[in-house]
């Protein structure tokens, strides 16, 4: 199978229901692009850009972390990673297959790929926050965000596999997941990886690494990944990391997040895992300048403010309760739905 390009299509390929060739999809792509509403205008771009003479496309990063850049994704390598995914998570050629999310980013283009190179029937529905609204079939594989999840609990049983993505799980969500009989996974992994490397089974602590991924950490204790299938250069990441194994990690948090408190560090993803089943609100931590601590630690929560008791942070560490707690209407979010913690804080 190594020997694929991007102009295969699977004899087992369905789209809503119809067994189509490259050109029928060209065909499409272009009536999405002309007629298409939204989300379909991104799939007829998305094919046409697949089926083209060119060995690469390219996207822009959904900018969770710093500014979106324009990134050049080899087509072979996205057709390395769905192999790797489909021979991961046991897909096989005849399973059906949801595409909820938007296409304009990495996780719902590499939904089409894998449809495609594994010769999965895929059906296609609006990206929403309720994706299973007024869908009662079957699936064996589908991926979606944490908010789409929480708003599905009740038709989960219905997909065999399911992988989520985008955003961490919350311990909240995680004990809804926990009792289903579907096999859930969290998933880690980012646009230059093309998608996800990694993946656990929702109850897990440490990560298990895709076939042909190599990992390791730098000295500043963050991950690095290595895939030859998409860069002769090491992938260097943000993300703080404990290596578990030479194929396992556990995830600390964001090296880009650390606040530096009077000479502590913290990080503020494992200060929020302690804080999630107290707080209903969406919430995060953060260090702002002080001119005794360098950085003093904060809680930002959205709504309206309220007050709390006196023994509310007794769950955190000395260093760990918060200087200062803020209330914010709103958070801001990227094009993507992800929270940008340093925007939310100018209001």
């Amino acid at each position: 199978m190594s020997n694929l390009t991007h102009k295969n299509v699977h004899n087992y390929f369905k789209l809503d229901g119809y067994h189509l060739n490259a050109a029928d999809l060209c065909r499409i792509g272009y009536s999405f692009i002309k007629e298409g509403d939204a989300y379909e205008r991104a799939i007829g771009e998305f094919f046409l850009d697949w089926f083209d003479h060119k060995d690469y496309i390219e996207m822009t990063t959904s900018g969770t972390t710093g500014l979106p850049k324009l990134v050049r994704l080899e087509k072979q390598a996205m057709i390395q990673s769905a192999l790797a995914t489909g021979d991961f998570f046991g897909l096989e050629p005849g399973n059906k297959a949801l595409l909820c999310l938007p296409t304009q980013f990495i996780a719902g283009k590499m939904m089409l790929v894998r449809s495609l190179i594994l010769g999965l029937e895929l059906d296609v529905v609006i990206p929403s926050t309720e994706p299973l609204a007024y869908n009662n079939k079957k699936y064996d594989f589908v991926a979606m965000v944490p908010l789409q999840v929480q708003n599905s609990i009740e038709k989960l049983g219905n997909i065999k596999k399911l992988i989520i993505g985008g955003a961490k799980i919350d311990s909240a969500l995680e004990e809804k997941l926990l009792p289903l009989k579907t096999e859930i996974y969290e998933t880690y992994g980012m646009t230059e990886t093309i998608t996800h490397i990694a993946a656990k089974k929702v109850g897990e602590s440490a990560f298990s690494i895709l076939p042909n991924v190599k990992i390791e950490k730098d000295d500043r204790g963050c991950l690095v990944i290595r895939v030859a299938s998409i860069s002769d250069e090491p992938i260097v990441t943000n993300d703080l990391v404990d290596l578990v194994s030479d194929d396992q990690f556990v995830f600390l948090g964001r090296i880009d997040n650390v606040i530096n408190s009077g000479g502590v560090k913290l990080i503020p993803e494992q200060i929020e895992a302690k804080l999630t089943d107290r707080i209903s609100n969406r919430f995060f931590v953060t260090g702002v300048p002080d001119t005794v601590l360098g950085e003093k630690l904060i809680l930002v929560i959205e709504g309206e403010k309220y007050d709390f008791s006196a023994d509310f942070f007794d769950v955190l560490g000395k260093f760990e309760k918060p200087k200062e707690v803020v209330f914010v209407p709103k958070f801001k979010e990227n094009a993507n739905g992800k929270l940008l913690r340093k925007s939310s804080l100018k209001v």
